[in-house]
């Protein structure tokens, strides 16, 4: 604790010290609330907004552990988060990935994959691989794609990353469906990349590989867009769909590049 004189400073100076919440400053909210100069007073009320916001980002992220302290307190100590991503796409693999996260593991703003920016996923997924007590990612190609089918080659990616983790888990939280072929329990939990803590890891992981998967293609495919549109049916994609036809790794069995394909 310090004792801070406000009144000696000026409201640019107070604006530079108190940048956003921290623990530390609670005992000076009410001199700034009781500050005479309606700049300070607003310093005060922007404080106290942000650290509702970040209250409320702290109960939102404690639910999302609920269902991996539940399954802890029923004895399954390695909790598996799975889910996939690239299901709709006309070009690329889809890839699933796998985590196990600690207790309470401290990744701020971890959340469904769809709810962030490319650059808070890119950061996230460096967080999750140095915090997780485990992960893996799989992967299933266009041919596996058109072979079996979307579905099946969604869960045969996931069957891959589960496999493919450091350590077998005891349990895992699924988004959507089951997996079938694994001889584990599970909880498959519709829109899980929101409401647990592990499928959001998962989710954010397999979102950043396969984006990453498709910067790739880019540089063997330019004339696509790849880097852009990550392969889904954009109208620019759609374009250079008509003017290029399909290349190798377009799906063939998703319209309208099997219809392009059939007329070649």
């Amino acid at each position: 604790m310090f004792f801070l004189n406000l009144s000696k400073l000026s409201v640019a100076e107070i604006k530079k010290l108190f940048k956003g919440p921290r623990e530390d400053w609670q005992e000076h909210l009410p001199a700034l609330a009781g500050d005479p100069r309606a700049g300070v007073r607003e310093i005060y009320r922007r404080l106290k907004r942000a650290e509702a916001v970040l209250d409320s980002e702290r109960k939102r992220l404690a639910k999302m552990y609920l269902y991996e302290e539940d399954l802890r307190a029923a004895g399954y100590e390695l909790v598996a988060g799975v889910d996939e991503a690239g299901r709709g796409p006309l070009a690329g693999p889809v890839v699933a990935a796998a985590v196990i996260l600690p207790p309470q593991a401290g990744l701020p703003y971890l959340n469904d994959s769809k709810k962030l920016t490319a650059k808070k996923r890119e950061e996230l997924a460096v967080l999750i691989k140095k915090t997780a007590l485990g992960w893996a990612t799989g992967m299933s190609t266009v041919e596996e794609i058109l072979q079996q089918n979307i579905h099946q080659a969604g869960l045969v990616a996931m069957r891959r990353a589960v496999q493919d983790l450091p350590g077998k888990p005891t349990y895992l939280l699924v988004d959507g469906f089951k997996i079938t072929g694994l001889d584990l329990p599970q909880t498959p939990l519709i829109g899980g990349d929101g409401l647990s803590a592990s499928i959001a890891a998962a989710s954010i992981l397999a979102k950043v590989t396969r984006d990453q998967l498709m910067d790739s293609y880019d540089r063997l495919y330019p004339e696509y867009g790849f880097r852009r549109h990550k392969g889904y049916a954009t109208p620019e994609h759609l374009q250079a769909l008509k003017r290029f036809g399909p290349c190798p790794i377009h799906r063939a069995g998703f319209q309208p590049v099997r219809d392009m394909l059939e007329i070649i």
